[in-house]
């Protein structure tokens, strides 16, 4: 399993994966996203699923990208590009990968900004090479173990927020995913991408950088656990009394 989170703002686009790749009882650390930063060309792909699956489709779209790169205007020819490797890589081991009894399961979470995009885009693409765009309503994306990190941004998270605090409801995301799965864990890797700067900022953290952060974090949630208003709540250790001639 992975952890890999795409958040779209007005400012800007946040990208945030741990490198946890786990065979059988084997776990090693390998990098998941994939940055391109050229003039006016900036874009990440991060992905989810076999490993073997993504370095193949990853070596064709660098294949490509290295002799079309000017072809493409607005990322979602490059998302269109990337899906087209997927397909390939398709074609050419899925029969033998469901053979083995592996699944064919590479998602990706691309995002960035080209020359001809109004603002950077956030998309989803499919394993078998389709794709949805991320937009305001729902201003993230999380492929692999998605169920402890979304309900933290589901609470916390807005398109208008500031880069600044989306990069913090990612950490938290990945934090409350690394608590509760052994398969998602440090280094992590972030991605920055700010409207119409055309340059992805990528950073790698290791645990002891961010420590204190999850520390800090889990000691105010047991506060605020004890400042509850719920009163109410103290009802639950009383037997209730029924009035006579009442249903039971």
């Amino acid at each position: 399993m992975t952890f890999c989170l795409g958040i779209k703002t007005k400012y800007g686009l946040i990208g945030l994966s741990d490198t946890r790749i786990t065979s059988g009882t084997e776990t090693t650390t390998s990098k998941k996203v994939y940055t391109v930063n050229r003039e006016k060309h900036s874009f990440f792909i991060m992905t989810s699923g076999l490993r073997s699956v993504r370095d193949k489709a990853i070596t064709y779209f660098t294949e490509v990208i290295e002799d079309q790169d000017s072809e493409f205007n607005k990322l979602y020819k490059a998302v269109n590009e990337f899906g087209n490797q997927i397909k390939r890589v398709a074609k050419e081991d899925k029969q033998y990968l469901e053979e083995a009894g592996l699944s064919f399961n590479l998602f990706s979470i691309i995002g960035g900004q080209l020359e001809d995009d109004k603002t950077p885009k956030l998309y989803l693409l499919y394993p078998q090479g389709n794709w949805i765009e991320i937009r305001r309503g729902t201003p993230f994306v999380i492929i692999g173990n998605s169920g402890s990190g979304s309900p933290v941004l589901r609470r916390s998270l807005s398109y208008d927020e500031s880069l600044d605090y989306a990069l913090k409801c990612a950490f938290l995301a990945f934090d409350a995913t690394r608590i509760s799965a052994n398969d998602v864990d440090y280094p992590i890797d972030t991605i920055v991408l700010e409207n119409d700067k055309y340059h992805i900022v990528e950073r790698r953290f290791e645990h002891k950088e961010l420590e204190h952060i999850s520390t800090f974090w889990n000691e105010r949630l047991k506060e605020a656990v004890k400042e509850l208003p719920a009163e109410i709540l103290q009802k639950a250790f009383f037997d209730e009394e029924i009035p006579q001639g009442a249903e039971v």
